[in-house]
């Protein structure tokens, strides 16, 4: 039996290694293919399993992914990293932002020039070096690339105000999905903010910013969560909009009827002094 198993060994061919899971569903491979070629950074194949992160990543200058057979769809996830500036580079300035769509496809990622001198880069939580900020895009141009693209669609981020803040933009609140702010995901925490490492640990088992952060994985990371959790997260919100509507009218109702209230005796004093 031995020798059979030998022999089998043998002549068995050794095992291929399988090809790494697309970590959304639903994505075009070819479309997967075209954005690796084109930006070797906005791959949707960036997230694996814990234990089988390592990365290496080339983000150029104008990665910015569109045309007729890109989905942008309603709802993008944003993520940046930030650089310091001024003395002792406390003060963060945005370097680097990145958009993946529902899908976890990477639509836009972009380093940014900053407009102040960097005092601090950051490097080992930012990833950004000297060299990525020498050619890269102003500010200016960013800002309104990224206001473009996510204009009257869903926003998903974690602590998505610290993003907003450096791009100095603002989105409408019905429109924000904050991951960090989601009352289930702060329960898993006892109540405190979690943070996204964290999340991404405990409920999609995969490993991230290990070392320097990634914008785009980052993203991809807080689209995840969003999804598992869009339905009971939306349903939610529905919920908590027919409660605010139902205050309003409450609230509409007891002033209607203060004021009437007030006319009332407005009448009653009329008539007191005309007798």
């Amino acid at each position: 039996a031995a020798a059979a198993a030998a022999q089998k060994s043998k002549s068995s061919p050794a095992a291929v290694p399988s090809k790494p899971d697309i970590w959304f569903d639903d994505v075009d491979p070819e479309l997967v293919a075209r954005c690796e070629k084109a930006t070797p950074s906005c791959s949707t194949a960036g997230l694996s399993a814990t234990g089988d992160n390592d990365r290496t990543e080339s983000v150029q200058s104008g990665s910015l992914i569109t045309g007729p057979d890109v989905n942008v769809g309603k709802c993008l996830a944003i993520d940046c990293e930030f650089v310091g500036v001024g003395v002792g580079g406390t003060d963060s300035v945005l370097a680097r932002c990145s958009l993946v769509n529902h899908h976890g496809f990477c639509l836009y990622d972009k380093f940014v020039k900053p407009m102040e001198p960097v005092t601090d880069y950051r490097t080992f939580v930012s990833g950004v070096r000297p060299r990525d900020l020498r050619d890269a895009t102003p500010f200016t141009v960013v800002q309104k690339e990224v206001s473009d693209l996510t204009r009257d669609r869903i926003l998903v981020g974690h602590a998505i105000q610290n993003d907003l803040k450096v791009l100095f933009l603002s989105h409408p609140k019905r429109l924000i999905r904050d991951t960090s702010r989601y009352k289930p995901f702060k329960a898993m925490n006892k109540g405190r903010t979690p943070g996204l490492k964290k999340l991404s640990l405990q409920i999609l088992n995969i490993d991230i910013q290990s070392g320097e952060h990634s914008s785009v994985e980052d993203a991809q990371a807080t689209m995840k969560l969003y999804r598992l959790h869009r339905k009971a997260w939306e349903a939610e919100l529905r919920k908590a909009g027919v409660r605010k509507v139902c205050r309003r009218k409450k609230i509409a109702a007891k002033n209607k009827a203060n004021r009437a209230g007030d006319a009332d005796d407005d009448d009653i004093g009329e008539d007191e002094l005309s007798d």
